[in-house]
């Protein structure tokens, strides 16, 4: 392909990404990956340019653009030879016009900017949102240590006890190491916020929303495989997904439990006040993975964000009810909102008798409310805020 069909193919699939966002479609890697497959005739110096070109584009842009065109012009403002390609020639983008629309630059919608400024996210705090992420593993002490692991490529040590950090698109997933268990690709601030459990050999503990059991290989690894670890959800795939992986890690001392929406205590029954911790990674707009999902700028707006505080403070109160008395909740949502972190963990606290904020002793991080938060621009990692109470 010539550079300017590269451009113009990213700008119909750019065309495609919006109309997807707008409708809460498909996400921007999905519809970028099935291009891909459908377009054989595109190598992999054409793959890569273009989602090099899709993906520089939405940073570009705050708002969401009304075309791709007006979303790769705005790019072209940065760089002169994109809009050099503007030229008219065979399967590239049309001559420029005169006063085209070019989308508007910033870092969200401005209602979320508002949000952002309000949690004091903003300046480089902001613009860091929208950075390329790097890839960060997780050695599984179930089958390796990281002073002693040897890996195809040396990774930096991380904040994180087992944390290694890549080069973004190193290919984790081919090396023998991932598939004989020895890691795992999680990102420090995930790691960190594992930590945050305290987890120990010989405990019960309850992994709320587990989703693909990221946090739950985790925690089993800090058991060293002693207790119970009861991963829940209400997705069924991704739960699905969990004891596969589970097996590659040589974690076994976890079982699921799938949830229904609106009824998840009736799959928990037998586990009410028993847990000596509960983790909830709620689900929330994700901001702090913004870096990774850049897209996910365009898909929320306020109804959903309302949706999904009220959502984080039922699973908060599912929560207490399962922690035993001594034991402890573990508070976390990847995003940088206040709402959905410190307000939402301080409303908790408010209206739960006998479960009080306690101190952290983590290796990353900024005090926010009663809780700490991590920013791509203060730790590299992506976005969390993560608050324990302990009930009494």
């Amino acid at each position: 392909m010539t550079p300017a069909a590269r451009v113009q193919t990213s700008i119909e699939l750019l065309d495609a990404i919006i109309a997807s966002a707008r409708s809460k479609g498909a996400p921007a890697d999905r519809i970028l990956a099935e291009w891909f497959r459908s377009n054989r005739f595109a190598g992999s110096k054409d793959r890569r340019a273009i989602r090099e070109l899709v993906y520089a584009a939405i940073r570009a842009c705050g708002p969401v653009p009304e075309t791709g065109r007006a979303a790769m012009l705005r790019l072209a403002e940065t760089d002169e030879h994109i809009r050099d390609l503007f030229d008219g020639s065979n399967y590239g983008p049309a001559e420029l016009v005169n006063e085209e629309p070019v989308a508007a630059g910033g870092i969200a919608p401005d209602w979320l900017d508002r949000k952002l400024a309000g949690s004091d996210i903003s300046g480089p705090e902001a613009q860091a949102l929208l950075d390329r992420a790097p890839l960060d593993i997780r050695v599984n002490t179930l089958k390796a240590e990281r002073a002693t692991l040897a890996l195809p490529v040396e990774g930096t040590p991380t904040s994180a006890p087992n944390g290694l950090r890549l080069e973004a698109g190193t290919q984790v997933e081919q090396w023998p190491d991932w598939r004989e268990g020895k890691v795992e690709i999680q990102d420090t601030g995930s790691q960190i916020a594992c930590l945050a459990v305290g987890a120990q050999p010989g405990e019960n503990i309850i992994d709320l929303c587990a989703g693909g059991g990221g946090k739950t290989l985790s925690l089993a690894a800090a058991m060293d495989n002693l207790g119970r670890l009861v991963a829940s959800d209400t997705d069924r795939n991704r739960l699905s997904a969990l004891m596969p992986r589970a097996e590659r890690a040589g974690a076994t001392n976890i079982e699921t439990a799938l949830l229904n929406p609106g009824q998840e205590l009736d799959a928990l029954a037998s586990l009410e006040g028993q847990a000596d911790a509960v983790l909830i990674d709620a689900p929330c707009s994700g901001v702090g993975t913004w870096r990774r999902n850049p897209e996910a700028r365009w898909r929320l707006d306020e109804k959903e964000l309302a949706r999904l505080t009220d959502l984080q403070a039922r699973l908060l109160d599912i929560g207490a009810r399962l922690v035993k008395p001594g034991g402890r909740l573990i508070y976390v949502t990847c995003s940088l909102l206040d709402e959905e972190g410190a307000e939402q963990f301080d409303a908790f606290i408010s209206r739960s008798a006998g479960f009080s904020a306690t101190a952290m002793d983590l290796p990353a991080g900024l005090a926010r409310g009663q809780g700490i938060r991590l920013t791509p621009h203060h730790d590299g990692t992506d976005g969390f805020f993560i608050a324990r109470a302990e009930k009494s």
